[in-house]
């Protein structure tokens, strides 16, 4: 049943001259409008669209029946020559939208017409070192500040209705390989009342060791920081915090003389993803990046903890509680990163589970038992806590599955790329897939509330992988691997599919010829928005997958879709401009995606007001 009101002529006049007012300033953002965000359609103040992330909207005026209506309201250039990279996700709150783009600058628009109200630009050192693109992935809002990450490992603080800078802090050195890709989290730690911005650091490829931090939000004073490399120590309250992990049982391997090797004091980790919030348990659910370097046999034996995987965080203290690991000792820089969508889980018995969902670079979707990984105290790596685990692309080689008892993959023999033979800088070629560009890379997945699906925004390709003499050098690529990413089959590479998590039945698909690098949005319209890097914004039936509606914006789109209402009518935003990784990285991917055009730029939908009125 449609829930908007026909707008009189007095009500459209009356909203001009709202619309003419400046922004002068808007209300506060509360911890109360954050933790509702899942439930409010008039606001997007969380990445992922809530807490939770599930990037699902109730809004249903834009449904399987009028999408077809959907009309440009307006768009809005980023301009200049930095036409690259928008991953972003925007925030809308108060009729203003908050938008990130490449090269760290956020923009305020007015949503009702597309004017700037402000822009901001950080002045970046020559020296960064982005490892996929200078892309940024979004913001976050509270209070009278929105908070974003740049290229040179510093997070901003800004005026939200000015977009001055309020402070700065810059947490690691960009000279080595730190930066900030992903949009920072807003939490409130329910042990001290003490709201804080969550954020962590990118940078595996170059060695760093990933860190997450906690700030003061009024301050951006370091409140704790978790590194999630083994043995490594955190920070608390300014001091010396715990060691990660046990040290008494250790996962990286020591030298003959004891000393650690020299992986472990460069050994990523980085969440350079989104956390999710879990109130109820009062845990950060965050992913931790790939081990560095890439080449396993540095850091043979061991799992390589607390890489690849996903952790739970006491936002009290920092102190890691919980953690589930997509793959030990990663071999093909599979990751961790990718959301951890939290939803309720029935699981074939008829139980239900408060339960995390990762579709992972490995090529294997995961379901996690949220209880048992955020419990305080006890054994850290709780395989025990998986659910359920299924493949949701094809040809997988490195693993015949995930065992379910143990939560450890079973691995094949032989998909490891083997050492250089002695005298030798390269080794025996062989081929893997997924590549380390992954089933599915950052772009998120969404889930719907009303068909119980996930749709999952993947890629089929294959990739030639050997191994490579590897030593650590400050600022340099710290990888120890080869590759070159190749077609697995002709007639696509992406794909747009829908799953049971319970069944890990694949209910719908649609084949893309180009990579899929947008993230999706699920709404109770039924439908499903994503966007193809070919440049169209399209929507399908939540159900069968049918594709419903699509707009060329003119650019490969690798941006994150969202919805919000106003006025009494629903809008879909999204921002084009293609880049990410898949040009800087994807070989035979890079070349097919030449003919691209680049840019950089905001849209916004809506279905005009005589074809809204003539579908009711």
């Amino acid at each position: 049943m449609n829930r908007f009101l026909k707008l009189t002529s007095a009500s459209v006049l009356a909203l001009a001259c709202v619309a003419a007012m400046a922004h002068a300033e808007t209300s506060p953002v509360t911890w109360e409008d954050i933790l509702n965000d899942a439930e409010t359609t008039d606001d997007v103040l969380m990445y992922g669209l809530g807490v939770g992330a599930q990037r699902y909207s109730a809004l249903d005026q834009i449904n399987a029946e009028t999408v077809k209506h959907l009309r440009p309201a307006w768009s809005f250039s980023f301009g200049d020559e930095k036409q690259r990279g928008q991953e972003t996700q925007a925030l809308v709150h108060d009729g203003v939208i908050y938008v990130t783009g490449s090269y760290s600058r956020m923009w305020a628009l007015d949503a009702r017409t597309g004017k700037r109200l402000w822009k901001f630009e950080a002045r970046l050192p020559e020296d960064i070192r982005p490892c996929c693109d200078v892309v940024n992935r979004g913001a976050a809002i509270y209070g009278d500040k929105v908070f974003f990450g740049t290229l040179d490992a510093s997070i901003y603080a800004l005026n939200k209705d000015t977009g001055k800078v309020v402070w700065r802090k810059k947490f690691e050195d960009h000279k080595i390989g730190y930066t900030m890709t992903g949009a920072p989290t807003i939490v409130k730690d329910k042990e001290t009342g003490r709201v804080m911005l969550i954020h962590g650091s990118s940078g595996d490829e170059f060695g760093v060791v990933g860190k997450l931090y906690a700030r003061d939000v009024e301050t951006g004073e370091e409140i704790w920081m978790r590194p999630f490399v083994e043995g490594h120590k955190g920070t608390l309250a300014g001091a010396e915090g715990t060691v990660t992990g046990d040290p008494a049982a250790p996962s990286w391997p020591n030298n003959p003389d004891g000393s650690k090797v020299e992986a472990w004091s460069h050994g990523g980790g980085a969440p350079w993803q989104s956390a999710s919030y879990d109130p109820e348990t009062n845990t950060i659910v965050v992913g931790a990046g790939n081990p560095a370097p890439w080449n396993t046999w540095a850091r043979t034996p061991g799992d390589s903890l607390y890489t690849s995987g996903q952790a739970y965080v006491d936002p009290s203290n920092g102190e890691l509680v919980g953690f589930y690991q997509h793959t030990p000792n990663d071999a093909w820089d599979f990751s961790g990163n990718n959301e951890i969508i939290l939803f309720d889980y029935k699981d074939k018995d008829g139980k239900t589970h408060r339960a995390g969902a990762h579709a992972d670079r490995n090529g294997f979707f995961y379901v996690t038992d949220i209880e048992a990984l955020s419990k305080r105290g006890g054994e850290i790596n709780r395989p025990t806590a998986l659910l359920n685990a299924f493949p949701f692309v094809d040809g997988i080689t490195w693993a015949k599955g995930i065992d379910l008892k143990t939560g450890r993959p079973i691995e094949n023999e032989g998909q490891r790329p083997p050492l250089p033979a002695e005298g030798e800088t390269k080794g025996a070629s062989i081929e893997v897939s997924p590549p380390f560009l992954g089933g599915k890379n950052w772009n998120p997945m969404s889930y719907s509330q009303k068909t119980g699906l996930f749709y999952v925004p993947a890629n089929h390709w294959t990739e030639d992988y050997w191994t490579e003499n590897v030593t650590y050098q400050a600022g340099a690529a710290y990888l120890g691997q080869g590759f070159r990413i190749k077609r697995l089959y002709d007639d696509h590479i992406g794909t747009l599919r829908a799953f049971d998590p319970t069944t890990g039945e694949k209910k719908w698909e649609h084949k893309e010829e180009f990579p899929l690098w947008a993230g999706t949005l699920a709404t109770a319209g039924n439908l499903v928005f994503t966007g193809t890097s070919d440049g169209f914004v399209k929507g399908f039936d939540a159900e069968t997958g049918a594709e419903l509606w699509k707009f060329n914006t003119g650019s490969g789109i690798v941006s994150s879709p969202i919805t919000w209402e106003m006025d009494g009518k629903q809008y879909l935003g999204i921002a084009s401009g293609y880049g990410g990784a898949v040009p800087l990285w994807g070989g035979d991917m890079a070349t097919l995606t030449t003919q691209v055009s680049q840019g950089g730029s905001f849209w916004v939908f809506e279905i005009p007001e005589e074809l809204l009125t003539a579908s009711k």
